[in-house]
This record gives C-alpha cells, structure tokens and sequence, in this order.
C-alpha cells in the first residue's frame, strides 16, 4: 500500500516555545510534517530554499524584517509559495496587508487548533482561509472611508503626542494644512478626538508606536 503524501510546512516565529508547540500538534497529524523551523527573515530564506515546503506557518511580528516583508521576499523569490499568517494582531490593516502582499489565510492565535488544521489543508489545496472574525475586519474595512498616505503620517505623530505645529515642521506643511488632515482622518475614522483617532488606527493596525 503506497504511503499518503504528506503536507510539508515551515514554521516561522521567534519564539522557541511557540514553534515548539505548533510543530508538536501539527506533527501529530497523519497527513502533515514540519520539515523546517525559522525565527527570522535569513533563517526563513535558508530553510525554504532547502526544505521547499507546501505551505509555510509565519507569525506576523517578527524581529528586524517583519512577516509582511518575510512574505513578499518568499512571493518575490517563489511566486507560488503558499503562506498562513499566524497573528496575535485583528485589526484590518493588518490583514489587508498580509493578504496584499499574497498570503492565502490569515490566522489568529486566539483560535482553535481544529481551525489551524483546517486551514493549513484548505491552503494546500489551493484555496483561501479566512475565520469569521477576521472576515468581519476585512468587510469593515470595505465599507469605510480610507486614509491617504499623509494622512496615515499625520496620525503617526499624533499618535506620539505632536502637536499641529510640531507636526507641520516635522512633514515640511503649514499648521493649517495639518488642521485639514486631523479634520479628515477624524472624520475617516468615525472619532471624537485625536487620542480616540490614535486609539482606533492603533487597535486597527493603521499605524504602530514601533
């Protein structure tokens, strides 16, 4: 009787414990294998490049360069690389960027460990993988307005405490044209105030404090 093929994957976090654990529930699957481990961006190349494995499981912060460009050098370098995103982060920026940037499914760390084993075969045959939780984000973030890129800046540094006038000299624009975007990306955002605005992009992944 010829023996089932099994799925091959990759394992990418940066803690030891993490990819413990997940390589021991996933070995415990007759038809699944963990055939390399990575904590970051050189180690993930590495791996890849000798394992080649069907579906990678790569945590979404990571050290230096983050899982977003881990991705998109995979994508760049293995256009068919089949990749899970495994997160702590919900918010839809987030998402929407891991999907962007070619990530098949996009999986939280909060849930089941039936559900990862779902996914990971779902993605091995092709097809997407997205929870309910995350799918509700992402339809969020259709049904609003989005910031532009200045916008995004704006409130990066009103985020950090700056006011109008410290923002303005630090992006080179008068204090008025800094008033106009607070304005729009409350507007945007559905806030009450700067600090909510901060709070909202932060919780959605629109901007971080790293």
């Amino acid at each position: 009787m010829k023996t089932p093929v099994k799925i091959r994957l990759l394992v990418v976090d940066d803690h030891f414990t993490v990819r413990m654990g997940l390589t021991a529930s996933i070995n415990m699957e007759s038809d699944m294998e963990v055939v390399g481990e990575a904590s970051n961006f050189q180690q993930t190349i590495k791996v890849y490049r000798q394992c080649h494995p069907d579906v990678v499981l790569l945590d979404y912060r990571l050290p230096g360069v983050g899982g977003i460009g881990i991705l998109e050098a995979l994508m760049a370098e293995f256009p068919s690389t089949r990749v899970i995103i495994f997160s702590s982060y919900s918010g839809d920026e987030n998402i929407h960027r891991a999907i962007k940037a070619g990530a098949r499914a996009y999986l939280l760390k909060s849930g089941s460990r039936a559900e990862l084993l779902k996914a990971i075969r779902a993605v091995h045959s092709g097809e997407r993988y997205f929870p309910q939780e995350v799918a509700t984000e992402l339809a969020q973030r259709l049904d609003g307005a989005q910031l532009s890129a200045r916008e995004i800046n704006v409130l990066q540094l009103v985020a950090r405490g700056q006011t109008n006038k410290e923002i303005g000299v630090a992006l080179h624009i008068a204090e008025i044209t800094v008033k106009q975007h607070v304005g729009h990306i409350l507007a945007k955002l559905g806030a009450s105030d700067r600090t909510q605005a901060a709070t909202l992009a932060l919780r959605r992944g629109i901007i971080s404090l790293e």
